[in-house]
């Protein structure tokens, strides 16, 4: 349930490690003043200092949109589009270079002497180019990931974006079709020895890719193109579908003789490389083994108060059958019975399409936050080239520079699974863990925060989107508005999204058992469908992800975590002058920065609230 643009950043770290075109975030961008408004200086040297940071913050973000086409065109920008960055060594090179200025010119400011938001922007640009350097130096994925190597989805958003005449558009994908040879060929140079399980999405994604192509031609021929373009882009076509089938080809290759040899690499981070990751990815103030930790306390919580509602519910399900003394087995049959309750197949898609107007009112009437009803969310089945993560739904938002395009909940089509695979999904999102996904992903989950963000004044902080901030924010949705009376108190409900909630916790503490720890599919397998109740279809896509991924699925947990303990804590503090509506528009105002940050903010402000 990752909203694609939590990673639309990543494309910037791929391009100093892999240099792909991964399908990614949503975004953030200029808009009406927020929340967040410099502090008053003490005096002229402050002043000029905070001018001065804001130009250099200006000239790095366009010096990196223009080093990163692909970067640009995710988040709203297109005069480069026409490029396309080829992942060689000389280019890492480059990148590595202006990253180590890059900290250089951020170190001569004296971080202590600027007002708090800018502080914090500081503290986001110095975690952002060390997390580049870490991921093109030290953890070097474009060794070793094959998937990072994708040239479908700034093509996608060019094609569907109308930020230009059609004509123009596919000017643009012609210029960079005619690149993709070089871009796979270098590619095949960068790659050393990939895992399976990265080689295999490869090789999936990269089919998909080709009906990218198939749409490209599509609207092409309805288009009205001038004999030289329409040529033109027929030949560069031609020579990036071959250019795909050719790398998919090569990887078929490179996988089977992996598999023969015994000689891939392992998914598994290890200890060292997991807890560098977490700590630039995360941006926390706890490690990952103590996340892990509060994860397994969190379990046992969870456990106690699913019990009392499976108790509850018990005569009503069961009037027959007495109430059986494992705590485990009790949980279990309820959560089983109540997962008979669902949508039919053929009705999956169009029932979430649905759903979207009754969540958006509720959240109008019980004056939860602010909503754009100029912005709907547009309910679309989700692309081939994004399928095979393992994630059956994802947001996919416009970058600030164009905030007005179309956002995107991604569902994938439970017919293409087979029937049985189809199913057991169908239980798991049953009647009501549906409710809770479509809460996660889109009202007031991913699609209104990043309806927010993209109204953040400071881009730092809208661009470099934390994605702890986002699934964190997601997650504490869901049980703000089940709080607020969505579903009308239903213990049912209650008990789902228990077993909602034991699943962010199990994927803090399994990405860390099975990265740091050494757990085997079996046994993470079996820990989440004995103790957190879920489907096979869930747990065996659940081990894939996984295998694919490393510390993004503590990232719902942390950042959940990090919410709720903030608004407790600033309930606790205003007392009477707290104020739920104005906590979450507030909360939001600051883009998608790490919790921390904004809990920084948040504090700033409320202290000189009470000081008022």
């Amino acid at each position: 349930m990752r909203p694609n643009r939590v990673f639309a950043w990543l494309a910037v770290l791929a391009l100093l490690s892999a240099c792909g075109d991964r399908p990614d975030p949503a975004a953030p961008g200029t808009g009406e003043a927020s929340q967040e408004s410099p502090r008053p200086v003490a005096d002229d040297h402050a002043s000029a200092t905070s001018a001065e940071f804001r130009s250099f913050v200006e000239t790095l973000i366009e010096d990196m949109l223009e080093r990163s086409p692909e970067w640009a065109i995710y988040e709203g920008r297109y005069e480069n589009a026409g490029r396309v960055t080829i992942p060689d060594a000389g280019h890492r090179a480059a990148e590595a270079a202006f990253v180590d200025d890059a900290l250089e010119r951020l170190a001569a400011f004296d971080r202590a002497a600027l007002p708090v938001d800018l502080r914090t922007d500081h503290d986001l640009l110095h975690n952002r180019l060390e997390s580049m350097r870490f991921y093109s130096r030290t953890l070097r994925n474009w060794e070793w990931q094959p998937s990072n190597y994708n040239i479908a989805g700034p093509v996608s958003i060019l094609l569907n974006t109308e930020f230009a005449p059609l004509a123009e558009r596919l000017a643009l994908i012609r210029d960079r079709l005619e690149q993709v040879p070089a871009y796979y060929a270098a590619a095949r140079e960068s790659l050393g020895t990939p895992t399976l399980e990265h080689t295999e999405l490869a090789i999936s994604q990269n089919r998909g890719a080709l009906s990218v192509l198939d749409d490209v031609r599509e609207q092409a021929a309805s288009a009205e193109l001038d004999p030289g373009l329409a040529q033109s882009l027929d030949q560069a076509l031609a020579a990036a579908g071959s250019a795909i089938e050719d790398w998919v080809t090569w990887l078929e290759q490179r996988l089977a003789a992996l598999e023969e040899s015994g000689q891939a690499r392992s998914f598994r981070l290890g200890e060292t490389l997991y807890e560098q990751k977490f700590g630039y990815d995360i941006q926390a103030d706890f490690s990952a083994a103590e996340l892990y930790r509060r994860a397994l306390d969190e379990k046992e919580r969870l456990l106690g108060e699913m019990d009392e509602y499976a108790a509850e519910l018990w005569p009503k399900y069961f009037a027959d059958e007495a109430l059986p003394n494992d705590r485990l087995e009790r949980i279990g049959r309820m959560i089983d019975r109540l997962s008979d309750e669902h949508v039919r197949i053929e009705d999956f898609v169009d029932r979430i399409r649905r759903q979207m107007p009754e969540l958006a009112e509720f959240v109008r009437k019980h004056e939860l936050l602010d909503q754009d009803p100029d912005k709907p969310l547009v309910v679309r089945e989700t692309p081939e080239y994004m399928r095979g993560t393992g994630a059956i739904a994802s947001v996919s938002a416009p970058g600030p520079f164009n905030p007005d395009a179309d956002t995107y909940y991604n569902v994938t089509p439970l017919e293409s699974y087979g029937e049985e695979l189809a199913v057991s999904y169908l239980r798991e999102y049953n009647r009501w863990m549906l409710q809770i996904l479509n809460i996660h992903e889109g009202i007031p989950g991913h699609y209104t925060q990043l309806l927010h963000a993209n109204k953040s004044p400071s881009l730092v902080k809208s661009l470099f989107g934390n994605g702890a901030m986002i699934e964190g924010w997601a997650v504490y949705a869901e049980r703000m508005m089940l709080e607020a009376g969505w579903g009308d108190h239903e213990p049912e409900l209650w008990l789902m999204h228990g077993k909602w909630l034991l699943r962010v916790t199990h994927n803090a503490i399994l990405d860390y058992a099975v990265h740091v720890l050494g757990m085997e599919r079996d046994e993470a397998v079996r820990l989440m469908r004995e103790e957190a109740f879920q489907e096979m279809s869930e747990a065996t896509q659940k081990w894939r992800r996984l295998t694919l991924s490393q510390v993004q699925l503590t990232s719902y947990y942390a950042g959940y975590a990090a919410i709720h303990d903030l608004r407790e804590r600033l309930r606790d503090e205003l007392g009477d002058r707290f104020d739920l509506k104005e906590f979450h528009n507030e909360f939001l105002s600051y883009g998608s920065a790490p919790v921390n940050t904004i809990a920084e903010l948040m504090t700033a402000r409320a202290g000189q609230a009470l000081a008022d």
